[in-house]
C-alpha cells in the first residue's frame, strides 16, 4: 500500500515525542513492503534540530506553507491507499478537506494526544487539528489512548470506527548498550518539560533527590525553564536525539516515567519512553495510572511510585531485584510492544475498515 501521512514531525525529535514514534512505525511499514510519504511543515525550531538520517526510505516532503505544497499533496493523495492525518499537524484541517474531496483510498486520523484533544473539547477550546465536522469524515480513527477515550472520540467528535494504536519501540534503535559515565545516574528522567507533569515530577523525583543528596539524579530534555527547582545532585542534559537514548537509559540504575496529568487521568496511555527504557533493559519507576498493568505487570516488570517514599524505596532495592525487573520488562517489550507489532495492528485495522483494499496487500 501507499501511505500518505500528514504529521507534526518525523525529522526532529526536539521538544516532541511524535518523531520517534513515526520513525519506528514508518520503518516497519517499509519493511512490510509498503510505501510512505510524510508531509511535514518546515519550521525553524525543528529545522535547527533535525536528526541525521532520521527516516531512510520515507519520502519526506518538507514545505514552508500549505499553499506551496497543496498541488503536490493533491497528487499523492490521489493515488494513496491510505491517507493518515495526525494530531498537532499544523495543516491537518486543510489536508483532511483535500483528502475528503480527492482521495481514492482509506482516510484515517491518528490522535497521538487524545486526552489533550478531549480536554479541549470539554472546555470548549479550539482544537487546531480537527475541523468543524469533527472526526465524522474519517473511515478509521486511531488513538494513542485506550479505555474510555475510545468511546469519547465517538460521542464527542462523531468518530465512526475507533481503535487504539499504542506507543511502541524500535529494538534496532533502543537496545542495551555500554554505560557512559556522563549519563550515569541512580535515577534518570527523560522528557520534554511540561507544566502538567511538573507537580508529579517535583513530588516523585525532585523531593526524593533532595532527601538523598548522596545519590545522582539526571534529567534529559528540552524547554526546561530557568526557575525549575534544581538541586545540587540533579544534573541536566539538554535535548537528546533518539540515537543517544540507549546510552542514557543504559547508564541509569533506574529511570523514571511521569505522565501528563490529562493522560494519567484518562489512563491506558503508555508513554513511548516506557517501551524505550524497557528495550534498553533498564528498570522503570512510573507514576500510577489506570491500565498500566495491561502493558507491564507492577512489581515484576515495572515499579510504581505514588509518593516520595515510594521512590526512595525503589532506590533502596538491591541490584538483583532491579535486574530481574529490567529483564522481565525487556522481554515483555520485545514480545508485545515493538514498532513491528504496532505496524501489523495498523494494517489489520485498515484491512477491516477498507474492504476495497486487496487483502494480500495488508499482510505484514
Amino acid at each position: 500500500m501507499k501511505f500518505v501521512i500528514f504529521g507534526l514531525t518525523i525529522s526532529s525529535s526536539w521538544g516532541n515525542g511524535h518523531a520517534t514514534l513515526w520513525r519506528g512505525l514508518c520503518k516497519s511499514l517499509l519493511r512490510f513492503g509498503h510505501d510512505v510519504v510524510f508531509f511535514e511543515r518546515d519550521v525553524p525550531y525543528y529545522a535547527g534540530a533535525r536528526d541525521s538520517d532520521c527516516c531512510p526510505g520515507v519520502q519526506l516532503v518538507l514545505y514552508p506553507d500549505w499553499g506551496g505544497v497543496r498541488r503536490q499533496a493533491l497528487e499523492h493523495v490521489g493515488d494513496a491507499d491510505v491517507v493518515l492525518v495526525s494530531s498537532y499537524c499544523p495543516d491537518a484541517i486543510e489536508a483532511t478537506e483535500l483528502a475528503v474531496e480527492k482521495r481514492r483510498g482509506l482516510l484515517a486520523f491518528y490522535d497521538l494526544d487524545t486526552p489533550v484533544t478531549l480536554a479541549r473539547i470539554k472546555n470548549r477550546e479550539r482544537v487546531d487539528y480537527i475541523g468543524p465536522r469533527g472526526l465524522a469524515d474519517f473511515d478509521l480513527v486511531l488513538s494513542f489512548t485506550g479505555g474510555a477515550a475510545l468511546a469519547a472520540l465517538k460521542s464527542e467528535l462523531g468518530a465512526g470506527r475507533v481503535v487504539p494504536l499504542y506507543g511502541h519501540v524500535d529494538p534496532a534503535v533502543h537496545r542495551p548498550v555500554a554505560a557512559q559515565s556522563h549519563y550515569a545516574a541512580d535515577l534518570s528522567y527523560l522528557g520534554t518539560y511540561s507544566t502538567d507533569r511538573q507537580a508529579a515530577l517535583e513530588q516523585l523525583f525532585v523531593v526524593p533527590a533532595r532527601r538523598r543528596p548522596q545519590h545522582h539524579f539526571l534529567i534529559g530534555g528540552a524547554q526546561y525553564p530557568a526557575d525549575f527547582p534544581w538541586s545540587s545532585n540533579i544534573y541536566f542534559v539538554r535535548h537528546l536525539p533518539p540515537c543517544e537514548h540507549p546510552a542514557f537509559f543504559s547508564s541509569s540504575r533506574l529511570t523514571f516515567n511521569v505522565t501528563r496529568a490529562s493522560m494519567a487521568q484518562a489512563g491506558w496511555c503508555p508513554s513511548g519512553r516506557l517501551f524505550e527504557a524497557a528495550a534498553c533493559r533498564t528498570a522503570v519507576l512510573s507514576d500510577r495510572w489506570p491500565g498500566i498493568e495491561e502493558f507491564f505487570t507492577p512489581g515484576s516488570e515495572i515499579l510504581i511510585t505514588s509518593s516520595a517514599d515510594d521512590t526512595l524505596a525503589a532506590l533502596d532495592l538491591d541490584g538483583a531485584q532491579v535486574e530481574r525487573i529490567a529483564r522481565a520488562a525487556y522481554e515483555r517489550a520485545l514480545d508485545e510492544h515493538t514498532s513491528d507489532h504496532r505496524a501489523a495492528e495498523l494494517c489489520r485495522s485498515i484491512g477491516s475498515s477498507a474492504p476495497r483494499a486487496a487483502p494480500e496487500l495488508l499482510e505484514a
